[in-house]
């Protein structure tokens, strides 16, 4: 399926990028605002693990010339810190309520 040139992979990972690097600015953005401690530190990780998924966003372009078992790596690796960084939202949401409770 192609719109000018471009096929539905290229339009969707396109706007992933996008909003990763929207992601990415905020979150740097944002820990001006966050306290240290645990949740600081959880913050670190969170931005960081942003970071990470922005670079392996910009792969995309490159999947064309990948061999197999190189994209099956990076999609592996999204997989995984995705599943870190979902982990570590909801520890950190949980200890924000946890705070306001008090």
């Amino acid at each position: 399926m192609a719109m000018l040139g471009f096929d539905l992979f290229t339009i969707i990972s396109g706007l992933a990028v996008i909003t990763m690097l929207i992601a990415v600015v905020k979150a740097y953005d944002y820990k001006r605002s966050i306290p240290g401690g645990e949740v600081g530190k959880a913050w670190n990780v969170l931005s960081s693990l942003a970071s990470f998924f922005l670079i392996g966003y910009l792969t995309t372009p490159f999947f064309i010339v990948l061999p197999q078992d190189i994209k099956d790596l990076i999609v592996a690796f999204v997989f995984l810190f995705g599943a870190v960084y979902v982990l570590i939202t909801l520890w950190l949401v949980h200890r924000i309520i946890t705070v306001m409770k008090q």
